[in-house]
């Protein structure tokens, strides 16, 4: 059975524009792009043709791929949220014991997690330490670089 992918709102809408752009944007260029070198002549030596015939079929398998992807997803209904413990969606303001620096990071799905805007993933290791954990829990979390320790401060959405 295919598994299913919680998302927000927003990033069902970027999964959205993302397929939308892929589909009738990027496909029609190429397509233009194979016509082009296939007007050229000779097929079997034009490597024109050969690298857009390329690129058309990995566009195929990434649009194939995000069609499956969407057709899984569920938005989560903010609203309904509970934020007494960590779970999808929830902004969580944690104290790193180690480094005493505090940092903020939104629980999101494999898809929309960006690391760069503070969005992990709740199956990426410090994510999953966290998910389920209640306001003043210490949390031990195994990454790469080692053991680190937590300490929430704040839950919120």
């Amino acid at each position: 059975m295919a598994q299913i992918n919680y998302v927000s709102k927003e990033g069902f809408e970027k999964m959205q524009k993302d397929l939308y752009e892929m589909k009738y944007v990027q496909r029609p260029f190429i397509s233009k792009q194979i016509a082009d070198a296939r007007d050229k002549g000779d097929l079997s030596e034009n490597a024109e043709y050969h690298a857009a015939k390329e690129d058309q079929g990995l566009l195929e398998g990434r649009i194939a791929q995000l069609e499956d992807l969407i057709t899984r997803t569920r938005v989560i209904d903010e609203t309904k949220l509970d934020n007494s413990k960590v779970m999808m969606l929830s902004k969580v303001r944690v104290l790193n014991l180690t480094t005493k620096k505090e940092m903020v990071y939104t629980m999101v799905s494999d898809s929309e997690a960006d690391f760069k805007f503070g969005k992990i993933s709740i199956k990426s290791p410090i994510g999953s330490g966290l998910m389920g954990k209640i306001v003043g829990n210490i949390v031990e979390v195994t990454a790469p670089a080692g053991i680190i320790k937590f300490e929430i401060l704040e839950i919120s959405l």
